[in-house]
């Protein structure tokens, strides 16, 4: 059945809506498909039925039927896992708020998840890196594609020393849908989520708002009253204000 649902991902391109039409409509597979089907991917995967494949992503309305990885896959069995997202275009101040709640966090050995995005994501996970804590990178993108090809060094690295995760096989190209379809699996894994720096509109929001409805605590860092924030916005709203690590385990 493993090969069956894997022979499915990599026809369908990881598309949850088509694979699981698929299963719904029992799809007949030709067994001689699924000879030497797993050499078809560079990487290792987990399905759905598997023992090791997280509860977390089974309480989901849309819970990926494969994951494609490279790394550590025990990290997905941590129960301190905080997921921090923000701007792709940071500014200086949402930098060093990222990198002062990051490093904070290391006294409390969580997992780092976010998206590999080029400004908080990769900050947040080039930060616990250095710092030697363990990340989950979540990638919107084939698991042998890197976007943005300027995050290559921290996919890498979160490949020899966290864990890298799609739904996507091989070197698919994202599309725009793809990444608001993947923040469903960052908020899914978190056990909180943190904000350091958002606008009103921007696909963090899309990730907070699977967190709202997974039931996840949402903190964020406050920003300028002069800006349009989405931080503030949802502090405003009943999320937690933070100003340090400490805050979010207060």
């Amino acid at each position: 059945m493993r090969k069956i649902l894997l022979y499915l991902a990599l026809k369908y391109n990881g598309n949850y809506q088509d694979i699981y039409h698929a299963i719904s409509a029992k799809e007949k597979v030709d067994p001689s498909l699924l000879d030497g089907i797993e050499e078809k991917i560079k990487c290792n995967y987990i399905t759905i039925i598997d023992n090791n494949y997280p509860s977390t992503l089974k309480r989901i309305g849309t819970p990926p039927i494969v994951l494609f990885y490279y790394g550590n896959i025990e990290l997905l069995e941590k129960i301190n896992t905080i997921a921090v997202i923000g701007n792709r275009d940071c500014s200086n101040y949402g930098e060093q708020m990222t990198r002062k709640i990051v490093q904070g966090l290391k006294e409390y050995d969580p997992v780092i998840v976010s998206g590999g995005a080029r400004g908080v994501d990769a900050i947040a996970h080039e930060t616990a890196l250095n710092n030697n804590m363990n990340t989950i990178l979540v990638s919107a993108c084939g698991i042998d594609a890197i976007y943005p090809p300027s995050s290559e060094e921290i996919y890498q690295k979160v490949k020899e020393k966290g864990l890298l995760i799609s739904e996507y096989p091989n070197d698919l190209i994202p599309e725009h849908h793809y990444f608001l379809i993947r923040n469903r699996i960052i908020a899914a894994l978190a056990e909180t989520i943190v904000v350091t720096e958002a606008k009103y509109r921007s696909g963090t929001m899309n990730t907070v708002a699977y967190g709202l409805e997974f039931g996840k605590d949402i903190c964020c860092v406050p920003a300028n009253a002069n800006t349009e924030s989405g931080c503030n916005h949802l502090i405003k709203q009943g999320a937690r204000l933070i100003e340090k690590a400490k805050d979010i385990y207060e």
